[in-house]
């Protein structure tokens, strides 16, 4: 069944159980209002406190309503499923019952750009996910290549962590690689000088230029760090 939102593009919940009903048969107003007091779903509210519903609490509230039916699971296993989404995580089914993170999300070198993104991991997320220990992981926080921001790492985290743990195969453990930190950070020094005079410009789109020059520059260093440690290699061969 197709509805029309409002003039808001908001659902009232009517029009949410109209959109459920085809697969849930027997949801009712009720049920939608309990899965918002346990917090499942938290609708917007009017001024007049009647609850408006976007499509992505539809679709949040098909989830819940689909692993309810199919899985029989708790509204508490639910609720840590749905925060594992909201960070980016895709909910496990194995036993550890560690999220995972989308494989898209686990960004080579070359992605810098998408690396500071989502996902969120908690610290035992982190190492599930990277397959370290968590002597590398303090060891990483320690030199300063791994950080949390707001109490969680992103997907620039587990990117360093798991090339971490492919260096430390090879004798190359998180106090060699402060020499990377290091250039990285003069890296970004350099194009943030490069930057701020675009930032600066009098104009309406100053920012979103800024923003691309700070994306093209990032790629243009990472290629040129590679061509340089490969041409430095080669040179001693």
């Amino acid at each position: 069944m197709t509805v029309s939102p409002s003039n808001s593009g908001r659902l009232s919940i009517g029009e949410v159980l109209a959109l459920l009903r085809p697969d849930f048969p027997d949801v009712t107003i009720s049920k939608i209002r309990f899965l918002e007091s346990e917090g499942l779903v938290e609708p917007a509210r009017t001024p007049a406190g009647y609850r408006k519903f976007s499509y992505a609490d539809v679709r949040r509230l098909h989830y819940v309503l689909s692993v309810q039916r199919d899985r029989y699971l708790p509204l508490r296993v639910i609720r840590e499923r749905l925060d594992a989404i909201d960070r980016g995580l895709e909910p496990s089914d194995d036993r550890s019952g560690v999220p995972k993170v989308p494989p898209r999300s686990i960004a080579a070198a070359a992605d810098i750009a998408d690396a500071v993104t989502a996902p969120r991991l908690s610290r035992t997320e982190l190492l599930a996910n990277a397959g370290i220990d968590e002597d590398l992981l303090a060891d990483l926080e320690g030199f300063g290549l791994v950080t949390q921001r707001n109490g969680y790492f992103d997907s620039a985290a587990l990117s360093v962590a798991v090339v971490a743990s492919g260096m430390a195969e090879f004798g190359l453990h998180p106090r060699h690689l402060r020499v990377y930190k290091t250039a990285a950070d003069r890296a970004v020094s350099l194009i943030d000088q490069a930057v701020t005079p675009i930032a600066r410009r009098r104009s309406d789109d100053a920012m979103e230029r800024a923003a691309e020059a700070v994306d093209q520059l990032a790629d243009l260093s990472v290629r040129l760090h590679a061509c340089l440690i490969k041409d430095g290699l080669r040179r001693r061969r």
